[in-house]
C-alpha cells in the first residue's frame, strides 16, 4: 500500500466543504497520514483566552484537505477506514462560548437572558494512563477521563456546487461530532462531485454523546487513514461500520427530523443487506435500533442510528470492504 503524509500549513488549512482546491490527489486503496489543527484554530492555549477575544468563528474547524481520489465520480461511495486517530497534543481545550452550546438561548432559541459565562477549560493528557484530566473552574474538583479520540468532521463536496462551513452537518458528512467516527470505523459517503474532494479535521481526544456544550475536548490529531472506493451504491446519507453494528448518521434540524433521516437510512440499507421489502424493514428496525444523539449544537443537529450485527444473520455490506480493510490495516 501506498503511504502519503501530510500536515498542512496554516495557510493551507480550509474552512468549508466544497469551493477548495484539493491539496492533493490520491489512489483508491492509498494510506493517508494526516495532522490536523483543532477545532479552535490553536486560540484557546489557557484558560485564560476567552473565545469571544480569541476565536474567529470564520476559522474554525480548521479541515486537512480536500483530497481528490482518483476515479471517483458522483454516485460512487466513497470508503474511509480509521486505522488509528492519536492526540498530536499533550494538552486539549474546551470552552462555553457566548449564546452556543445545548442548554443556552442561542441565535435560533432566543431567550431575554444574559449569555453563560465565557469560560475555558484545558484538559492535560497523561500519555502514559492514557488519559484527560478535568479541572474546575469554579471549584476545586479533579478528574481524569479515558481518552477516546474521535473526528468530528469527515465529508465530501457538497453537490450542485455548494460551499458550506466546516461547522455544519449534512448529506455531505460535515461536522457530524458523533463519537462513532473513531478508529476501527468505515465510513461511506456519497460522491457528489469528481474526485469526491474529501477532507477531515475538529479532532477530540473525547466526547459525550450530544457534545452538550458544543465543545468537546478540542485538540491536533494525528491519524491514519486507508481511502477506498465502491463504484455506485452511493448511500443517500453516511453510513458508518464496525466490526459490531451498521449505522446511518441524519443531520438537520428539528432533531426528529434528523432521526427519521437515520432511520430512513437503515430502513433502505436493510434492504440492500437482506432484502428486506421496505415495510419488513421498518418493522424490523424498529425492534432493534439504537438512536444516541451525536450533537444537538451545530447548524443542524446529529443522530446515529445503529444496529447491533449480532442481532442478525451474517451479511456484507459493500462487498465486505469494511473487513478487507481492517485486515489491511493490521500490516501499516
Amino acid at each position: 500500500m501506498e503511504i502519503v503524509e501530510y500536515r498542512p500549513s496554516r495557510d493551507q488549512l480550509v474552512y468549508t466543504f466544497g469551493g477548495a482546491k484539493p491539496a492533493m490527489t490520491v489512489k483508491p486503496g492509498t494510506v493517508l497520514k494526516l495532522w490536523s489543527e483543532d477545532a479552535f484554530n490553536h486560540a484557546l492555549t489557557s484558560v485564560e483566552d476567552l473565545s469571544s477575544e480569541k476565536v474567529d468563528l470564520r476559522f474554525v474547524n480548521p479541515q486537512t484537505g480536500p483530497f481528490y481520489v482518483e476515479g471517483a465520480e458522483p454516485g460512487d461511495t466513497l470508503v474511509l477506514h480509521i486505522v488509528d486517530l492519536t492526540p498530536a497534543r499533550s494538552w486539549g481545550a474546551s470552552a462555553t462560548i457566548p449564546f452556543f452550546g445545548g442548554l443556552t438561548s442561542t441565535d435560533r432559541t432566543a431567550l431575554l437572558q444574559e449569555p453563560l459565562p465565557d469560560t475555558t477549560w484545558i484538559y492535560h493528557l497523561d500519555s502514559e494512563r492514557n488519559t484527560v484530566g478535568f479541572e474546575s473552574r469554579f471549584g476545586d474538583f479533579r478528574l481524569e477521563l479515558p481518552v477516546e479520540p474521535m473526528l468530528g468532521t469527515v465529508g465530501v463536496a457538497p453537490p450542485g456546487g455548494e460551499v458550506r462551513s466546516s461547522l455544519v452537518p449534512e448529506r455531505f458528512g460535515g461536522n457530524m461530532d458523533s463519537p462513532e467516527v473513531k478508529a476501527g470505523s468505515t465510513i461511506y459517503l456519497g460522491v457528489n462531485v469528481d474526485g469526491a474532494l474529501f477532507s477531515i479535521g475538529d479532532g477530540h481526544y473525547r466526547q459525550g454523546e450530544g457534545e452538550a456544550c458544543g465543545t468537546a475536548v478540542e485538540g491536533a490529531m494525528d491519524s491514519t487513514i486507508i481511502v477506498e472506493l465502491v463504484k455506485g451504491g452511493a448511500p443517500a446519507w453516511p453510513r458508518i461500520e464496525t466490526d459490531t453494528h451498521w449505522m446511518a448518521v441524519g443531520s438537520s434540524r428539528p432533531m426528529e427530523d434528523s432521526w427519521r433521516i437515520g432511520q430512513l437510512e437503515m430502513v433502505r440499507w436493510f434492504g440492500e443487506l437482506f432484502g428486506l421489502h421496505a415495510m419488513d424493514a421498518y418493522q424490523l428496525l424498529t425492534q432493534t435500533a439504537q438512536a444516541p444523539i451525536a450533537n444537538a449544537v451545530d447548524a443542524n443537529y446529529s443522530v446515529v442510528v445503529k444496529a447491533a450485527k449480532s442481532l442478525f444473520p451474517s451479511a456484507s455490506a459493500y462487498d465486505g470492504v469494511h473487513t478487507d480493510l481492517r485486515d489491511r490495516s493490521a500490516g501499516i
